[in-house]
């Protein structure tokens, strides 16, 4: 990725929008609603606000640098997504395949009794039925299945995963309602079997080093570059425990932060990275250009447009393509970004946004969950931003 453009184009007004995003990121950390962050926001490819700010580990007073290391939660999912597409331009899988054709013994009922098909497009578009543990109340069916979300339960395999997920109903048939789910988890696996390669290496040899990225992976060997994990607390974040839940929605999300140091952990295709921030906005970029060298351009489209037609995702005014959120009509939102933006989060504390039409990328990684996902942060750092925009629209 250039830092430096050349495009012919007015740029965002850099010195305003460093100095905005400056007060935002000192506030934030000095207010301790974040302990640590790193924030970068791209332009045409041209690196406008580069910043890292707080600790990555507050205990040992070890400064956020470019070069620390986020776990990624749901970051990953954009990552697998990509590699799953990279197969189907092999021709390896195809979208209309049954989950069985690689997961034999993968066979959720509906609440009926019958045993629905469900296929590799349903796992990529969320609309396979599962759901999420940390989604349900306490003592709902995922919880009484014991299901992991990826992010706890170090030593668990995925086969045992597997087999819970599949024990618990199925909450709509599958194809007719989009929910957030383990459904990456399966697919992670799925291509697993389907490539006859462990989900690391495939990511790895797919996404990662054809992109010439350094960091991420589902193991860290330098963990000295590893940020620790903090919640949400007051008056300050708290650090993360070996088993710990953070209130989230009607529930809570349980974090195991070290459980990719636990070799027989298995690797969420979900939420099992980690990696820093200049390697996602690298990754973010490639596919905002076209998808080279990953993939092909028709599998790029597939990430980059609505794949669930008229279902509503995660909230009104938003659909889903085959890895992350897509906006629809910016009118039901209350945001301002451009019709056709996509964006996700992790809950370990990380969102992003991708807005085409403006070919603007911002990526936020922090390691405070879930603050830097959700909620004032964020959406502060993306009203800044888009209140740049306004002051110097770009030129034709």
């Amino acid at each position: 990725m250039n830092h430096a453009s050349t495009h012919d184009r007015t740029s965002v007004p850099t010195e305003n929008l460093k100095r905005d995003l400056d007060v935002l990121l000192d506030y934030a950390v000095q207010d301790q609603a974040l302990v640590g962050a790193a924030v970068l926001v791209s332009r045409a490819g041209q690196i406008e606000y580069e910043r890292a700010a707080g600790f990555a580990d507050r205990e040992a007073s070890v400064p956020v640098t470019q070069e620390t290391i986020f776990r990624w939660a749901s970051l990953t999912k954009p990552l697998v997504s990509a590699c799953a597409l990279a197969l189907l331009d092999q021709k390896v899988i195809s979208l209309d395949d049954p989950v069985t054709k690689f997961l034999p013994g993968f066979a959720p009922r509906l609440r009926d009794g019958s045993t629905p098909t469900i296929t590799i497009s349903h796992l990529l578009t969320h609309t396979a039925g599962m759901t999420y543990r940390l989604s349900e109340v306490e003592g709902g069916p995922y919880h009484r299945a014991n299901v992991s979300d990826g992010l706890d339960q170090p030593g668990l395999s995925i086969e045992e995963n597997l087999r819970r997920i599949a024990s618990v109903p199925l909450a709509s048939e599958p194809g007719s309602a989009w929910s957030y789910s383990v459904a990456t988890d399966v697919l992670g696996e799925v291509i697993v079997r389907a490539a006859g390669t462990p989900l690391p290496i495939l990511v790895d040899r797919l996404v990662v080093q054809p992109l010439g990225l350094k960091s991420p992976d589902f193991s860290i060997k330098q963990r000295d570059r590893l940020a620790a994990a903090y919640a949400d607390g007051k008056p300050a974040p708290t650090r993360m425990t070996a088993h710990h839940l953070v209130p989230f929605w009607n529930g809570a999300i349980s974090f195991a932060p070290d459980r990719m140091f636990d070799p027989e952990s298995y690797p969420s295709g979900g939420a099992g990275m980690s990696g820093t921030a200049t390697d996602f906005l690298q990754f973010l970029e490639v596919i905002r250009t076209g998808g080279a060298p990953i993939l092909s351009r028709s599998s790029t489209d597939l990430l980059t447009t609505i794949a669930i037609g008229d279902l509503q995702s995660f909230a009104p005014g938003w659909g889903w393509s085959l890895g992350w959120a897509i906006l629809r009509d910016p009118a039901l939102t209350g945001t301002p970004q451009s019709r056709g933006t996509w964006l996700w989060g992790g809950v370990y504390g990380s969102s992003w946004f991708v807005d085409p039409e403006l070919e603007l990328s911002v990526v936020i990684m922090t390691n405070t969950a879930t603050a830097g996902m959700l909620g004032n942060f964020p959406d502060a750092v993306r009203d800044a931003i888009y209140a740049s925009l306004r002051q110097v629209p770009r030129e034709a």
